[in-house]
């Protein structure tokens, strides 16, 4: 062999010696799946059945036809049709049920009572005022608020600049057994813009 090829095939040799080993292949990161076993290694099944039943109380049943019943009842108990000459025709709203004290209308103009809820009738037409009085004073008296305002405004945006809803107001609270009492309001709540009524407490 030629002097050439010897000194070649030593450099290989040296080269090879000299040469770094090739990386060793990474293992597969763990999966989801063996990650979370990894995590319940020590954790203890439960025997079966592993579900566990809970009893959640049932919603109480609603009476819808009742509601329903109790909604109309409600529309339908204050007409528009009242004899006018048994109610004070006065500027004035004021209205005291028969069989109360006779102080309970000065108390009730004098601001006696904390004012517990209020209803706006702005904006509503005859029905929807008639509606919502209604339900509001069936709703205060279930919630045992006695003392409330509603405001019928001054009829300053209706034809005739007529307060048509403080006329209405004064007829549907008279027909209302829940009504105690009832007065023009405050300067300082409403005056003649609003009325406080004096209602019964909640039914037993």
């Amino acid at each position: 062999m030629k002097q050439p090829s010897l000194d070649l095939l030593r450099q290989l040799k040296q080269q090879l010696k000299q040469a770094k080993p090739p990386p060793k292949p990474q293992p597969a990161p763990p999966s989801d799946a063996e990650l979370f076993q990894r995590e319940v290694a020590d954790v203890t099944p439960l025997p079966a059945p592993s579900k566990v039943a809970h009893d959640l109380p049932q919603p109480p049943p609603r009476a819808l036809q009742h509601e329903q019943d109790e909604h109309e009842v409600m529309h339908d108990a204050m007409t528009d049709y009242w004899p006018w000459d048994e109610l004070e025709t006065g500027e004035e709203l004021l209205y005291l049920r028969p069989g109360q004290r006779l102080d309970t209308l000065k108390k009730l103009r004098r601001g006696h009572w904390v004012v517990q809820a209020q209803l706006d009738l702005h904006g509503m037409n005859s029905d929807q005022a008639r509606l919502a009085v209604g339900v509001f004073v069936h709703e205060c008296r279930r919630q045992n608020r006695c003392c409330v305002r509603i405001i019928h405004g001054k009829g300053r945006g209706s034809f005739n600049k007529e307060p048509v809803l403080k006329n209405k107001l004064r007829n549907w609270l008279t027909q209302r057994d829940e009504v105690l009492a009832f007065c023009q309001a405050r300067p300082v709540d409403g005056g003649a813009g609003a009325v406080i009524a004096l209602l019964k407490g909640p039914a037993r």
